[in-house]
């Protein structure tokens, strides 16, 4: 296994982070590779992965990309097999890219569902499908599954949002009950967050709500700093799920 900078209980882990080019992704990259973390990062858009890459690099960081789009089965499995293949193995693998384009269901605005589906509930899968065989071979690894407090309580225009992450939290409890005593599982329950979910918002009432409930919101370093804590835990710790939300939110 690779060892970098052994600044935490962190340092050289090999760590895969996906929708790593902007919001948590972004944030959770920086603070990893600050920590003696060699990242990998995973999205479509390359240039955003090679500004953020070279940005890491320069204040002394490990990290790596490559474009990813999370809905492919076959890209996933050749971002998490580059991993193994480049760095030796495989130490945490971060569930991170969704998208959220709120709007209610009399809108019927099914390419939008489906595309929530695609990526929320099917990447998070790709990944665990990809990533768990080598977790099994080499005896060890984690899974970091962003849910977000939308798994835990439905709100009006986000039904299909919050099913697909009450899929994640649902899909992510198997997984821990499965996998025995070696891989670790987290899922992490983020409240309204800083990021550019919202420029997906395509229904105009619902871009207003939105609006109205990010006037109070976590920064995604706030998040990237409950992954942290989850990944440096010892091995035989192992944080099944953190909520994390503004202190003033309701």
């Amino acid at each position: 296994m690779l060892r970098g900078r052994n600044m935490s209980s962190i340092g050289g882990k090999v760590i895969a982070i996906t929708g790593a080019s902007s919001g948590i992704g972004e944030a959770t990259a920086r603070l990893l590779a600050k920590n003696g973390a060699q990242v990998v990062l995973g999205a479509r858009r390359k240039e955003k992965l090679e500004g953020l890459t070279s940005e890491i690099r320069l204040e002394n960081g490990l990290a790596d990309y490559r474009v990813l789009d999370v809905t492919k089965y076959g890209e996933m499995e050749k971002f998490i097999n580059y991993i193994k293949n480049t760095y030796g193995s495989v130490d945490v693998i971060v569930n991170n890219a969704g998208v959220m384009p709120l709007s209610k269901l009399e809108a019927r605005k099914m390419e939008e569902w489906n595309r929530m589906i695609d990526v929320n509930i099917r990447g998070v899968l790709h990944g665990i499908a990809a990533g768990l065989p080598i977790m099994k071979s080499q005896g060890f690894g984690q899974f970091v599954n962003l849910s977000s407090i939308g798994g835990h309580v439905v709100s009006p225009t986000a039904a299909v949002y919050c099913a697909t992450k009450f899929a994640v939290r649902a899909i992510s409890e198997g997984l821990r009950m499965e996998v025995g005593k070696d891989i670790r599982v987290t899922i992490v329950s983020p409240g309204v967050t800083e990021s550019e979910l919202a420029d997906s918002i395509s229904d105009e009432k619902a871009r207003q709500v939105m609006k109205e409930y990010r006037k109070i919101r976590l920064s995604p370093e706030s998040v990237a700093r409950s992954i942290l804590f989850a990944i440096e835990q010892p091995e035989d710790v192992d944080i099944n799920e953190i909520i994390v939300r503004p202190t003033a939110a309701d």
